[in-house]
């Protein structure tokens, strides 16, 4: 086949639509980490407690984690498109309502309600990456632009959170997302192409209730073991019942027609270990955010601004690596590039233990922060991409949501450890 010929198979909006994604996966990304930096105005505006501050990131946690399969599978049958689009919508009235909050309780609520839309929203996204872009070299530089927002854009979230927070109100850090997601909206209505899955579009209603079921309780089994330790009783209770409904929901879909889950997603090799890697490297950087984000603030003294600022040299290192990624990754496949980066993340990791109350930024942190985002960079991008090789336009939905969904568990995984090693060397 020629050049000439392949071209025109080619959606000639491509590239727009990756920059309307793009806009998307950013407000997402933002909003993770903007919202560390409001917590504390808003409990003093709002008078929440110290025991109930947690639900402004549990309550979005929560929605979000157990309910990505079921948005990826609902963008699929529904059609990608049409579900970004009200994952959009959705997402700008929920962050209006956390905005103009007058109470705690409506705050969490709206935080809840930010999980629900970005549960549609965040699949229906990566999956329209996904079938736009067919041509190899094409898609490595757009899971290469769709990583390094991933990778980087907390850091950028962390500086916006302290601009806005320090000069406006902490309510504009939930208020950015209204025109941001506008824009994104009307975009897409005009650049964005339709795909849905063809044939049996049933859905798969024990699935679907076992999963969510099963990922909720997984999801506040972490983050009740992150506040309250391993050991406590509701903890343990959540956590068995989570193995107890995952069981549950992969016998099921071993058995029903139209599962939510084909098992034929997770069991090709190297989508199962792309599955397993997200998890890993979800472990990582949401703890290293967190944990170095307080160090930086309770240890260091900085303020949360300089706090956003030092996290800077992370994201561009996982803006150059990326780069380099996206070139790298046609040429010689995502093993060569996932292997060495998980060691370079890893070795990054290992030396942020070397900080005290006594090192400095310049010699400690930043060292291990430009080690560890060259190596979390050659590993977003191939993981991207395998996630989603070769799987059919029926399942694309329901595979990106897998791949958001192990990410977000790895993230509550590896902060809960880390709250265990950080009480275990206080005590």
């Amino acid at each position: 086949m020629s050049k000439s010929t392949a071209q025109e198979g080619l959606d000639p909006n491509r590239w727009r639509t990756l920059f309307v994604v793009a806009i998307a996966q950013l407000m997402v990304v933002l909003d993770s980490s903007i919202v560390n930096i409001a917590i504390p105005s808003a409990k003093v505006d709002l008078g929440i407690s110290d025991a109930n501050q947690q639900w402004v990131i549990t309550a979005y946690t929560l929605a979000f984690g157990s309910l990505l399969l079921l948005g990826g599978r609902i963008g699929d049958f529904m059609g990608r498109k049409r579900i970004f689009m009200v994952g959009l919508i959705g997402f700008a009235g929920a962050s209006a309502l956390g905005g103009i909050a007058s109470t705690q309780g409506l705050l969490f609520a709206s935080r809840a309600l930010q999980g629900v839309f970005g549960a549609l929203l965040a699949p229906a996204a990566l999956a329209i990456i996904s079938v736009t872009f067919s041509v190899p070299k094409e898609r490595a530089k757009a899971f290469g632009v769709i990583g390094a927002i991933s990778g980087g854009g907390a850091a950028i979230g962390l500086i916006l959170g302290g601009t806005l927070t320090e000069f406006f109100s902490w309510r504009w850090c939930l208020g950015v997302n209204v025109p941001i997601a506008l824009l994104a909206f009307l975009l897409a209505l005009k650049f964005v192409k339709e795909s849905k899955a063809e044939g049996n579009r049933k859905y798969d209603i024990p699935g679907v209730i076992t999963a969510t079921a099963g990922l909720f309780s997984l999801t506040y089994g972490f983050n009740q073991a992150a506040t309250s330790g391993w050991s406590d009783s509701l903890t343990i209770s959540f956590l068995s019942a989570a193995v107890i409904l995952l069981v549950i929901f992969v016998l099921i879909e071993s058995k029903v027609a139209n599962p939510l889950m084909p098992l034929r997603v997770l069991g090709e090799r190297n989508r199962g270990g792309s599955y397993l890697g997200s998890l890993v490297v979800g472990a990582g950087l949401f703890s290293m955010f967190l944990f170095l984000g307080l160090y930086l603030q309770v240890v260091l003294g900085y303020s949360p601004l300089k706090s956003g600022f030092a996290f800077l040299p992370f994201t561009a290192g996982i803006i150059t690596f990326a780069g380099i990624a996206s070139q790298l990754l046609p040429k010689f496949g995502p093993k060569p590039l996932m292997v060495p980066g998980l060691i370079t993340a890893g070795i990054g990791l290992l030396l942020l233990t070397r900080i005290t109350p006594e090192t400095a930024y310049a010699t400690h942190v930043l060292p291990s922060m430009l080690i560890m985002s060259s190596g979390m960079a050659l590993v977003f991008i191939p993981l991207t991409s395998t996630s989603l090789h070769a799987v059919s336009n029926h399942d694309t939905g329901v595979a990106s949501a897998m791949l958001n969904t192990s990410q977000q568990v790895g993230g509550s995984l590896g902060t809960a450890l880390l709250n265990t090693v950080a009480a275990t060397a206080t005590t």
